[in-house]
């Protein structure tokens, strides 16, 4: 798929390429069971890459590998990182950060090459760095394509029971402990109000600092689920009122990641 610049040069496609959920995980997903054969393969034939971190793209294109041959050795492919700052303050100038050009990334497809865009885990652009990319490419006439894959958010969304009509992602809460309860006690207001979950993770290393502030601060009857290790054989999705999670219930590790979401 490719369309004509004004100059009349063909263009590559942007591929979105999701990426198991299993990084930073002490165990691995089958890779073939995580994603669609389609993907791999798509993937595999990809020789231009933009992405979150190197060094996972490479090992993620190692996987890939082992199950399709990719189209160039792993020392030849283009990989090139989004900048360091986009992962801290995202990728529209937000949150006190520059705005990002992300045109120049997209320099390979403007002369016809496919490209992909990765993230270290799951969809690039969802709860994850890229979307500026998706966005140049756009305003440049290259067309994107999402490829299919997990994506954490909405895997948790459907094993939590709570409202999947109505639902929003707020990123990460506050480390401050002051301003993370008033963000706690903001997000369950408003889910309470409009009915409309609320998804949120967490570094994993401060899941139990998280977890122990949702049980102080929220509500007994609000709803809270919890998704960790998704597309695991030790994934755990369990959702209960605040008060039965008080009266028992394990919290998070400090190693998995999760996706946590509270609702009525």
């Amino acid at each position: 798929m490719s369309e004509a610049t004004p100059s009349g040069q063909r263009t590559g496609t942007l591929y979105l390429v999701p990426a198991p959920l299993d990084f930073g995980c002490d165990a691995q997903a089958p890779l073939q069971e995580a994603l669609p054969d389609g993907t791999l393969r798509t993937a595999a034939r990809l020789t231009h890459w933009v992405c979150e971190n190197a060094k996972s793209a490479r090992a993620y294109l190692k996987r890939i590998d082992a199950l399709h041959p990719l189209a160039a050795p792993l020392q030849a492919q283009q990989i090139t990182e989004l900048p360091r700052e986009v992962h801290k303050k995202g990728d529209h100038g937000g949150r006190g950060a520059a705005a990002f050009d992300p045109a120049p990334l997209l320099a390979p497809a403007l002369v016809g090459h496919d490209m992909g865009l990765v993230s270290e885990a799951g969809m690039p652009a969802v709860a994850d760095p890229g979307s500026s990319v998706v966005r140049a490419a756009h305003d440049a006439g290259v067309p994107v394509v999402p490829l299919v894959g997990p994506v954490s958010l909405l895997l948790a969304l459907a094993a939590s029971g709570l409202n999947g009509q109505n639902f929003a992602f707020t990123g990460y809460l506050p480390q401050d402990a002051a301003e993370r309860a008033q963000r706690i006690r903001e997000l369950e207001a408003l889910a309470l109000r409009q009915g409309q979950t609320q998804l949120f993770i967490e570094t994993p290393y401060r899941n139990a600092a998280l977890w122990q502030a949702l049980l102080q601060h929220l509500q007994p009857h609000t709803r809270l689920a919890l998704a960790s290790g998704l597309t695991l054989a030790q994934a755990r999705t369990e959702s209960r009122a605040v008060r039965q999670w008080r009266q028992h219930g394990a919290a998070p590790d400090n190693r998995t990641p999760v996706v946590f979401a509270i609702g009525r």
